[in-house]
């Protein structure tokens, strides 16, 4: 099954392992490069085939966050260029956020992807609490972050914006880049060697699409003008899309998000804040809310200027928003649960 071919999707002897449990009889396997609707498009060894869910599928799936999304390994059965996807293999790793709304729901943006690109440009779109929000995400993905300033050639320095951003970030790799001249973006293939996958997340108007034509080397994907009355951009990627790029890697485009909300449990957030973690270390009590208690080391580090005030702000927001989502998630277990038990008759 390694052939080069596979091998160019990202195909390792580690997948093959997993996979062969999973086979059902007279179907291959296929990774899904393009999700529209209800429609896949899946890249096998031999071509590409038009793919709907089979029914068992649809029907066994307890969320819409255990159907396919793009990167997927999949088990398809073809008939001729059409196909039917039977079985979805589990997942290395996955790029989740919560559904737009009050919904208590997961959506998996890309899976079995290596790094994560969190774009954003360096106009009025430049916000160090957002990409502290993508880079939580991308964390709990548990793919490498990449943060990508684009739009360099917008400003007379971009030198500030990086160190502003390196700060925030705390050891990341951040590349100012100009995707519109091409300035800057040989350093992403770097990241991208044959075989590994990675995925640009970021606002609409960023410059999405124009970086992944020039890591195409030519232009596939349409891009659209920023309103110039408030900067902000359309949505010219409407569908996720996985590309092979010419130096051997691979690379997903996805749809601007206007709303971030986190997918997770605290795990994520401790990666992102490994400073704030700890300072926690060392608070008098373990279980220190970093508000009004004695002993509280992280507050005495904001007290003496140690810990940026801004930052621990940002901090309490998303660990609320995250401790709140998991309530509800509690919530939605045992609502469920209590249906589920309505509907069992028991014994007199």
């Amino acid at each position: 099954m390694t052939t080069d071919a596979f091998i160019l999707l990202g195909w390792t002897p580690a997948l093959q392992r997993e996979a062969d449990p999973l086979w059902v009889e007279g179907s291959v396997l296929g990774r899904v490069i393009r999700n529209q609707s209800h429609l896949y498009t899946v890249s096998t060894e031999s071509a590409e085939s038009l793919c709907e869910l089979a029914g068992v599928l649809k029907f066994n799936a307890k969320t819409a966050s255990e159907l396919p999304v793009v990167g997927d390994w999949v088990w398809v059965s073809q008939e001729g260029r059409r196909g039917t996807i039977r079985v979805v293999m589990p997942r290395r790793t996955a790029v989740t956020r919560k559904v737009a709304g009050e919904t208590t729901e997961a959506q998996v943006l890309a899976a079995n992807v290596d790094v994560v690109f969190i774009v954003t440009a360096l106009d009025r779109h430049f916000n160090v609490a957002r990409i502290e929000r993508f880079l939580t995400l991308a964390y709990e993905s548990g793919a490498q972050p990449v943060v990508v300033l684009n739009k360099a050639d917008k400003v007379e320095r971009p030198d500030p914006y990086v160190t502003e951003t390196e700060g925030a970030v705390k050891g990341l790799v951040v590349l100012p880049i100009s995707a519109k001249y091409g300035i800057g973006v040989n350093a992403l293939r770097h990241y991208l060697p044959m075989g590994k996958t990675g995925v640009v997340v970021g606002s609409s108007g960023v410059g999405k699409s124009t970086l992944i034509n020039r890591l195409l080397k030519q232009s596939i994907q349409k891009t659209g003008e920023i309103r110039e009355a408030d900067d902000q951009g359309r949505h010219t990627t409407t569908h996720r899309e996985l590309f092979r790029l010419p130096d051997g890697g691979l690379i997903i485009d996805t749809p601007g998000l206007r709303e971030i909300q986190l997918w997770m449990d605290e795990s994520g957030l401790a990666a992102h804040f490994a400073d704030i973690t700890a300072l926690s270390a060392r608070c008098r009590f373990g279980n220190c809310k970093h508000a009004n208690e004695p002993g509280c080391a992280v507050r005495e580090a904001v007290e003496a200027g140690i810990l940026p005030r801004e930052r621990y702000m940002r901090y309490c927001k998303q660990r609320d928003e995250i401790r709140a989502l998991t309530i509800r998630k509690n919530e939605k277990r045992w609502r469920e649960k209590g249906k589920k038990n309505r509907g069992t008759l028991r014994p007199c």
